[in-house]
């Protein structure tokens, strides 16, 4: 049975987040919090599996809280957030960025025609998350793939793309990999992040105050421009045309996923065939991989995260296990290989 801890200053969200994760009798809530202070101690005390985090309250609100629980206790958290206001969208995704999991808005009630999506995906992200076992570890040296190809060393090789996907522990991943790339970026970049429903703007705008370079969200048929982040909404997938256009595209999910990161190192493949880079990320699942399987066959060159500093293997490491990446590299020491790439050949 997994243990959660409820946080939110508002009884009336507390007894409908208890009663929608009482719906699983695999879920037992041991314990309610009204303030982040009270979900420091509760952690500590109580070892929950999860704990779902409100962000605005009294005393201490959630940013400050999940910063001391990762410190403390690191335990997996999910952010349920009032609204996907533009406010509290930046206030959530500093909260990933401090250690949170994941974000979700907060059900409206069952009067509500969207509550039981959102109750079922309160669930889902619940489940999931208890699975992850957040521990504190120093990074290790990236390791090299067995028979490395040699792109990283030839100056004639020329990058016009770099796509990148991630999902759980992505956004913070992200920012630290866009962060770390100069303004003057001579490609653009494609990014596919799995995000809850209703928060992709706000996750472009959060990642735009990450980065030097610009980021937006992605609009059909613009043209890729150099230094410009360019990021996958909810619901379509994203991917390129061959004269570096955006392609954003209806069709079913693939692997569970719309927009996914198979279809975008797919399209990009198709599109740009040796002159691409692609970057795989945390993340749970297998999302990706077969995409990068293709992406590789047509002469790109891979690079994924590292176990040592992702928070969930999964993505990366089935890339791995597939044999479609060339370099796995600790988060830290993405971003210059990106750069060193990208610049040769110019």
């Amino acid at each position: 049975m997994l243990r959660i801890l409820v946080v939110d200053d508002s009884s009336v969200a507390r007894r409908l987040i208890v009663r929608i994760l009482e719906r699983d009798p695999e879920l037992h809530v041991v314990g309610e919090a009204v303030n982040g202070q009270q979900a420091v101690t509760m952690a500590e005390r109580l070892r929950p599996d999860v704990i779902t985090m409100d962000i605005h309250m009294p005393v201490m609100d959630g940013l400050e809280a999940i910063r001391s629980i990762m410190e403390q206790s690191a335990v997996p958290v999910v952010v349920v957030t009032s609204s996907a206001s533009p406010e509290d969208t930046a206030l959530s995704f500093e909260a990933v960025k401090a250690g949170a999991l994941t974000v979700l808005e907060k059900p409206k009630g069952p009067g509500s025609p969207e509550f039981e999506t959102q109750a079922e995906l309160l669930l889902n992200a619940v489940r999931e998350m208890a699975g992850i076992k957040l521990v504190t570890r120093r990074p290790r040296r990236g390791a090299v793939v067995k028979q490395p190809r040699s792109l990283p060393h030839d100056p004639t090789r020329r990058i016009d793309l770099v796509a990148i996907a991630a999902s759980t522990g992505g956004p913070a991943a992200l920012a630290t990999v866009l962060g770390a790339l100069p303004a003057d970026m001579p490609v653009p970049i494609l990014v596919v992040q799995h995000i809850s429903e209703g928060f992709d703007s706000g996750f472009a705008r959060w990642l735009d105050t990450m980065t030097p370079l610009k980021v937006m969200l992605a609009q059909p048929r613009h043209s890729l421009r150099s230094g410009e982040v360019v990021v996958a909404p909810n619901g379509r997938h994203l991917g390129v045309s061959p004269n570096l256009q955006v392609v954003l595209d209806n069709s079913p999910p693939m692997g569970g996923h719309r927009p996914s990161a198979s279809y975008l190192f797919q399209s990009v493949a198709k599109s740009c065939g040796p002159k691409a880079l692609g970057v795989i990320l945390t993340g749970m699942g297998a999302d990706g991989s077969p995409g990068l399987v293709q992406m590789k066959s047509a002469g790109g060159w891979i690079i994924a995260q590292d176990e040592a500093t992702s928070v969930v293997y999964g993505m990366p490491g089935r890339s791995v296990e597939a044999g479609a990446v060339d370099r796995v590299l600790p988060l830290g020491e993405i971003a210059p290989e990106i750069l060193e790439v990208c610049r040769r050949g110019r």
